[in-house]
């Protein structure tokens, strides 16, 4: 039955591929002639951002189904996404297989086993499965089998998320843009085999590389049959009934895969060998096709249209604007999000440098910023502003499933813009980097920084505005069609015979039918979106701002090399163990950085017993967050006993002994500085105490004649204090730009019509305004920006600093009146 219904299904598909493939490749040739027209992005784009790079690599606890246990397990994720776990860390660093992978396109992450019972639709029964601790994370997939995680913190838990979440985001995008052929009738001819049998809308399962999406073509068909089947003849308990049920569609899941993914292969081939013929015949014939088609066209459309303005009017019109302003909040929120992400980013980099600033140091911060749009915990507070996005009440309207297909999407185009920004300020300041002195470090990183958040906010509206159209697009044209193709559909086939049999493979009346709607609403769409840019709603920008040739160097950049900061710039080479120094797969491992570099429990003064994120000593890697550790109280080991012991075999490995005297070492000296500063300044205030009251006596008679004296002397002989000092050192580089104030940046200030935008406007839209209120905080000594406890210590320090320079003034003031006695 399985073969039957995967020859079927690929019989069918194949025939719709084949023709969609000459199509595709058509309008690609007609595109490279004609050209497309539109705005030209500012940014560069990264060719290859993941080269050399793995994402993470830590240990966790895994719950295997062999067994029934739960067991430590390590896990690698390289740049392909796919999570590859281990026996243990020495498994990966031999260079072993390892002992599954997993390849995230179409689970779902789930945070609590409420969630997993209810998409098993078993209501009202207790959880079959007992977790390690409290905090598990469960990869869920509709057909292949699923995998149950523990972690010993809540903290742990959320960034694992963040991990899993985005390998999931990363997976499902598996089609490549870049391939304008095969991408493009791939997509046609899947939506066209859903349309024949009756599905309209968007598809949630359309995730992973074409052979798993045809798998749950295929699936889609199959599993209601296998679970009418099999179901009834299960036996055993509810949770082994469901267990096996599950272990059964995995298995037959992957033969689906195995067989669509031979079949598709040869499909592609066939049409790839047939394609320089059509190339030729498209080159010769290209102004005959385009003329036919529009003949075609215009009979089509003549049919069409008065029905399709009648439907527009009454089922379209009304909800374009609620639709859009449905996408436009969670989304421009999302983008904002990864503005103020860079941009806080990039200030906390000029802090460090401005006070201890050398190319040693700026290396090091570049390093990490070059990774900010694949670390998926920094990125999770851009992810989350777009997962509030909600079509509730049109979802059943427009045949939606579910706002997840929108939701991905703009994750991914968020993704995109701010690994353009961050290479394109990586290429603006290595150049010019180029025989500058250590003190233009700051004003050089500033005014790249400028140029790039400039072009990002014009990069941002054109992406936006983009993804507005294709997503209303996406709702609207699978509901016209389904309302439409009943009355239209049996007569299209007359319309054929107007086409010459030489050009029938290039024009289709099924795809002529589809343009002529397209077009119908299309004008609807760019009218609203067009008008939310000229109200400057989220800081769109409108269509007649357009910035050509606004750098036009700027792209010759593009081609250089990659800049590998540490090397460049850090002057040293890392040290290859002797073992492993002939091993070049060893040393490969071992040059392999890392995005992210540890997961870390905050809170917490070392690695405890039982943790399960482990750091990796061998890899080069990119601080997540630094000194995380000292930010709050040590959690009692005791939170970790709780772990059950009866069911868990393996205890995780820990390399904390060295992290902990370390980090006890750095306490103690914090402590003790802190402590001696405060005994000074209370010594010294008992002593401007006494001066105080000795001067009242003896200066009653005379305090009219020496109080002007004593402020003079006062003010001749009062010292600048060191934290004053600190805020002159540069106030225009200091007041710069402060992420605290990001929030309340303008983004919405209309620029002005009829002008262009010039960099000094930019500047003042979007940079200016953070600057107002930065001059009552002023963080330019500060090391760790991001740490808070470290802010805290930072805040007490100038507090002590200004209680003992007040003395200092006081008994200095009153020693000279003394004098003047």
């Amino acid at each position: 039955g399985t073969s039957q219904i995967n020859m079927h299904l690929m019989g069918e598909f194949g025939r719709l591929y084949e023709q969609q493939y000459a199509v595709a490749l058509f309008n690609k040739m007609r595109y490279d002639i004609e050209g497309g027209g539109g705005p030209q992005n500012q940014l560069l784009h990264r060719k290859m951002p993941l080269k050399n790079k793995s994402i993470f690599s830590g240990a966790l606890f895994q719950y295997l189904e062999e067994n029934k246990k739960w067991r430590n397990r390590f896990l690698f994720i390289p740049d392909s996404y796919n999570i590859n776990y281990y026996e243990n860390k020495q498994a990966h660093d031999r260079g072993l297989h390892p002992k599954g992978t997993i390849n995230c396109a179409g689970y779902r992450v789930l945070t609590s086993m409420e969630e997993y019972l209810e998409l098993l639709n078993t209501i009202g029964s207790s959880p079959f499965l007992k977790c390690a601790t409290q905090f598990p994370l469960i990869l869920w997939h509709p057909y292949a089998r699923h995998y149950y995680f523990c972690m010993v913190t809540e903290k742990e838990q959320q960034k694992w998320n963040a991990l899993f979440q985005d390998c999931v985001r990363h997976t499902n995008n598996g089609l490549p843009e870049e391939c304008k052929v095969q991408t493009p009738a791939f997509t046609d001819a899947v939506r066209l085999y859903r349309q024949t049998h009756g599905h309209y809308g968007t598809w949630d399962m359309m995730c992973g590389m074409p052979p798993q999406i045809l798998a749950n073509l295929v699936m889609e068909t199959l599993l209601p049959e296998m679970r009418d089947l099999i179901t009834p003849k299960l036996k055993g308990k509810m949770h082994e009934r469901q267990r096996n049920w599950m272990l059964i569609s995995d298995a037959v899941y992957g033969l689906v895969q195995s067989q669509t993914q031979a079949q598709y292969e040869a499909v592609v081939q066939s049409c790839e060998a047939g394609r320089p013929a059509l190339e030729t015949t498209i080159r010769t014939d290209m102004d005959q096709i385009i003329t036919s088609k529009e003949h075609v066209c215009s009979k089509i459309r003549a049919l069409v249209l008065p029905k399709a303005e009648k439907l527009l009017k009454v089922s379209i019109q009304p909800y374009i604007s609620s639709i859009l302003d449905a996408l436009m909040e969670p989304t421009s929120r999302g983008f904002f999000e990864v503005r103020d992400l860079f941009f806080r980013e990039l200030v906390d980099m000029s802090k460090n440098l401005l006070n201890d600033g050398n190319k040693e140091k700026l290396g090091e911060h570049m390093e990490k910023i070059s990774m900010l749009a694949f670390h998926p915990v920094k990125m999770q507070s851009c992810y989350e502003k777009v997962e509030t996005l909600s079509l509730e009440g049109l979802q059943q309207r427009f045949d939606v499933s579910s706002p997840s297909v929108f939701v991905q999407r703009a994750q991914i185009l968020m993704r995109e813009q701010m690994d353009d920004a961050v290479y394109t300020f990586e290429q603006l300041l290595h150049q010019s980097l180029e025989g500058q002195e250590r003190e233009d470090l700051c004003k050089t990183t500033q005014r790249c920084q400028d140029r790039v958040i400039k072009k990002f906010d014009y990069d941002s509206s054109t992406v936006r505005k983009k993804f507005f159209r294709e997503a209303l697009l996406q709702i609207f044209i699978p509901y016209m069609l389904k309302q439409l193709s009943p009355s239209c559909s049996a007569e299209l086939p007359r319309f054929q015979e107007l086409i010459f049999e030489d050009f029938s493979r290039f024009i289709l009346v099924e795809n002529i039918f589809e343009e002529v709607v397209l077009h119908t609403v299309m004008k609807d769409i760019m009218m609203a979106v067009k008008e939310a840019a000229v109200q400057r709603r989220h800081n769109l920008y409108r269509d007649s701002i357009v910035l050509t040739n606004s750098d036009p160097n700027l792209h010759l950049l593009g081609e250089n090399p990659p800049i590998d900061w540490a090397e460049e710039y850090g002057g040293g080479q890392e040290e290859v163990d002797g073992e492993n120094a002939g091993d070049p797969e060893a040393q490969k491992r071992r040059r392999m950085k890392q995005v992210v570099s540890m997961i870390q429990i905050e809170g917490n003064a070392s690695v405890l017993p039982n943790e399960s994120c482990l750091e990796v000593p061998t890899v080069d890697n990119i601080p997540e967050e630094e000194a995380e550790v000292r930010s709050e109280k040590q959690v009692p080991n005791g939170t970790k006993k709780d772990v059950n012991k009866n069911a868990i075999d393996e205890i995780p490995p820990t390399n904390g002994s060295a992290i902990k005297e370390e980090e006890s070492t750095t306490e103690k000296s914090l402590q003790d500085t802190e402590s001696k500063s405060a005994i000074d300044c209370a010594i010294q205030e008992i002593e401007n105490a006494v001066q105080e009251e000795e001067h009242e006596l003896r200066t009653q008679k005379t305090a009219e004649s020496s109080s002007l004296k004593e402020e003079t002397a006062a003010e001749e002989v009062k010292p600048t204090s060191n934290c004053e000092e600190e805020a002159r050192i540069n106030p225009a580089d200091t007041n710069k730009d402060s992420p605290s104030s990001t929030e309340e940046e303008p983004l919405d200030s209309p620029v002005r019509d009829g002008e262009a935008v010039t960099p000094s406007d930019q500047q003042e839209n979007h940079i200016t305004a953070s600057t107002h209120d930065s001059s009552q905080h002023d963080d330019s000594g500060f090391q760790s920006p991001t740490n808070e406890a470290a802010e805290e210590e930072h805040q007490a320090g100038k507090e002590e600093c200004n209680d003992s320079e007040t003395g200092e003034d006081i008994g200095k003031g009153e020693s000279a009146h003394m004098d003047h006695q």
